[in-house]
């Protein structure tokens, strides 16, 4: 099979932002405190600026994100990736704000029904990536220090 020409930067981020507002999963990266590192799948909502997850406030990935201010995470296949690093601002149930709980109920679930008290995870993109092939790699940095690149 031929590899298809790279994308343009330009079309590269019209992608990106495609992808994340369809998407709805992504493989979240953490570590505890003695650097112990932990991959898991968890659910966001884009709003066109940062990203909402939520999970288990008690669980390893909840206390991990809690406990850092920095994340990284992908999003899309191993031939269409994307590669977010951004800043964590955390929230339990009692400090959700509304708005933030209700637009994760509206795309997602309620995660404020849970049998377990989750905690929520607003996430600021200040480093994206993204790539299909080899061809790719290069230009593949979309944002920079919270900057659009193109």
């Amino acid at each position: 099979m031929e590899t298809p020409p790279p994308r343009s930067r330009e079309q590269r981020k019209a992608d990106t932002l495609a992808r994340f507002a369809s998407s709805e999963d992504a493989w979240v990266a953490s570590a505890d405190a003695d650097g112990e590192a932990y991959i898991t799948p968890l659910s966001f909502v884009w709003d066109g600026a940062t990203f909402l997850m939520s999970t288990v406030e008690a669980g390893l990935t909840g206390r991990n994100l809690a406990a850092r201010d920095r994340v990284r995470f992908a999003v899309g296949e191993t031939r269409d990736v994307i590669i977010v690093e951004g800043t964590v601002e955390t929230f339990g149930l009692a400090t959700v704000p509304t708005e933030l709980a209700e637009a994760f109920a509206a795309k997602l679930w309620d995660a404020r029904r849970d049998p377990k008290p989750p905690a929520y995870f607003r996430i600021t993109p200040r480093r994206i990536q993204a790539w299909r092939e080899v061809n790719e790699l290069t230009g593949r940095l979309l944002m920079r220090d919270g900057v659009w690149l193109v």
